[in-house]
């Protein structure tokens, strides 16, 4: 099965705009590649001047929000390093020739979606508590540079929800066919970054072979 792989442009944000951030981006590519009957729900950002459309499922939003809760807890635990989150979209496949030790249904990946984050640490302000530490003003100039980092933020998470959009309007001849009219979605999953970037890196060659060889699509 041809499998169809979408790497996201890499997006500079502060910790605390991560979850906004990736619900906006998940929910954009998950109601693009909805199934059935959805109720659509516009959501308004509260940190940008954005608004995406959500399917209105709650299944969906709490899948997103724990894998949300799991990227955030990873970042805590490494700080300054580039991530990565993956959106896979596939169909279960049986395997009639796989051995008696083996899993008999295998996960045939069709897309995939590289969400790219890199989250950068806001230098820490002190109180005057000995001679070593001295109050940071922050005054109008860093107020001025805040403004001009969130607006750059605003305009590169747009680019990514447009890139988003003109690769589902093109990208359309690998799609399966519809396994059941009743549910929302294809059969998905959300894989973060593991406690080791070797796992998560296997885990993603794994995802390869079980899928073919994709194509890459830039």
């Amino acid at each position: 099965m041809n499998c169809e792989v979408c790497h996201l442009r890499e997006l500079e944000v502060e910790h605390f705009e991560i979850r906004e951030v990736l619900r906006c981006i998940l929910h954009t590519i998950m109601f693009h590649r909805a199934l059935g009957l959805v109720r659509p729900r516009d959501v308004d950002l509260e940190l940008f001047d954005i608004t995406y459309v959500q399917c209105g499922d709650t299944e969906i939003e709490k899948k997103i929000d724990e894998k949300i809760d799991q990227f955030i807890s990873w970042v805590e635990k490494h700080p300054h390093k580039k991530s990565q989150i993956c959106l896979s979209f596939y169909n279960e496949v049986k395997n009639n020739k796989a051995m008696w030790f083996s899993n008999r249904v295998e996960r045939m990946h069709w897309e995939q979606w590289y969400i790219n984050l890199n989250v950068v640490q806001r230098p820490k302000s002190y109180s005057i508590k000995s001679h070593h530490l001295r109050v940071v003003d922050v005054g109008e100039n860093a107020s001025e540079e805040e403004s001009t980092r969130r607006a750059a933020v605003e305009s590169s998470l747009r680019d990514v929800l447009f890139h988003v959009i003109r690769f589902v309007n093109e990208k359309k001849d690998h799609i399966p066919p519809i396994p059941n009219r009743e549910v929302i979605s294809f059969p998905y999953d959300i894989t973060i970054p593991s406690s080791s970037d070797n796992t998560f890196g296997m885990d993603m060659l794994k995802r390869m072979l079980h899928s073919g060889h994709p194509n890459m699509i830039s």
